[in-house]
């Protein structure tokens, strides 16, 4: 594909601060503050009764608090762990300590969302709180960490796009081919945070749906899966997985059951109040 690349790619410094042998990169503090700002909004939620429509608050704020360790372990560990079992279990086989080298990126959206799934159904058994009703506060708080990780994926220079001829399609430094490419990035971060987050805003804000658990939950599976299909088109595959079937992606593959869960979701949402 002959092209010229119209947008220069930044050249962010991957390392937000160094100070001697501590080194603190943006995709580290993404996952911080995406996990940060879910707490603080989650405490929002439960502290305003008009969202609740006259239905009890599934936590109390200090409740809130005492999850967001549970919600930690399950992002990290969950979202590593798939990782190294969705994309690139032969590698990890080989070179088993380097699945402790998270500081080099390696984290799956689909993993973390069911580690984060398992914890909420640990800790809402401890405090008497449903599964359902747990995972719409984390819907609603979520997406906002996703947009920063992909944020912290473009200023990488990963995952990037497949070669395209648009105006806005960027030469990324870690390609070795030299394309310009989709800055797909930039497109999750727009459909799976802002896109997402607004979306399941406007259901919790104008149309109550904390009040019938598992409605918010099935806004953010259903407009998740869709806008990840969405994007693989754009979106290089996987290196060492390449294509599955010859067209498919494993982004993919992962996110139609999401999408189905999603629609389940909906549907059993309607018969319960």
């Amino acid at each position: 594909m002959e092209s010229l690349a119209i947008l220069a790619f930044p050249n962010i410094d991957p390392v937000a601060i160094s100070i001697g042998p501590l080194v603190i990169r943006w995709y580290a503090l993404a996952y911080v503050a995406g996990l940060v700002f879910a707490v603080w909004y989650m405490k929002r939620l439960v502290q305003n009764p008009k969202l609740w429509d006259g239905v009890k608050p599934t936590l109390t704020g200090p409740q809130v608090d005492d999850m967001f360790v549970w919600i930690t372990l399950g992002v990290v560990l969950g979202g590593r762990i798939g990782y190294v079992l969705f994309y690139n279990p032969v590698h990890f086989i080989s070179h088993p300590l380097d699945i402790l080298r998270m500081w080099e990126g390696g984290m799956s959206f689909h993993g973390g969302f069911l580690g984060v799934a398992l914890a909420l159904y640990l800790y809402g058994r401890k405090v008497g709180a449903t599964l359902d009703r747990l995972l719409d506060l984390g819907a609603a708080s979520t997406p906002v960490g996703l947009g920063l990780g992909r944020l912290a994926n473009f200023i990488n220079g990963e995952l990037y796009g497949r070669p395209a001829d648009v105006p806005w399609a960027m030469v990324f430094p870690g390609d070795p081919t030299a394309l310009p490419r989709h800055p797909s990035q930039l497109y999750e971060a727009i459909l799976e945070g802002l896109v997402l987050f607004l979306a399941v805003r406007i259901g919790t804000h104008r149309y109550h749906v904390l009040a019938r658990p598992g409605r918010a939950s099935a806004i953010f599976a259903i407009g998740y899966g869709f806008s990840r299909i969405f994007v693989e088109f754009f979106r290089e595959p996987d290196v060492q997985i390449g294509y599955i079937g010859g067209q498919f992606t494993m982004g993919m593959i992962l996110s139609v059951p999401l999408v189905g869960v999603g629609i389940w979701l909906y549907l059993r949402s309607r018969r319960t109040a």
